[in-house]
């Protein structure tokens, strides 16, 4: 299952999966584009490892990895608690 974390201005949205069995956390980036649809990479925590990437730049990959680094805390607490409705109670 994947659960929604981040809804950028430019409508990329960054989702996360559960804590998997071997401890990573799928993260998922994706970018609506005219073009080609859409836009996406893959990244796993905590080890930051890229794959899977379709249509973005160097700069945009190194941007959204900026932004995953800056909150891979709460995305991984949030994985452990079944997503940021559950982990926050709501």
């Amino acid at each position: 299952m994947m659960y929604p974390f981040l809804t950028l201005e430019d409508e990329t949205e960054i989702v996360h999966s559960e804590l998997l069995e071997n401890n990573e956390v799928k993260v998922y980036i994706e970018k609506p584009d005219e073009k080609d649809c859409f836009h996406h990479m893959t990244c796993y925590l905590p080890s930051y490892k890229v794959e899977d990437i379709f249509g973005f730049s160097e700069d945009e990959v190194q941007n959204y990895l900026s932004i995953i680094k800056s909150t891979s805390h709460l995305i991984i607490e949030f994985a452990q608690g079944g997503g940021f409705e559950n982990a926050a109670n709501l």
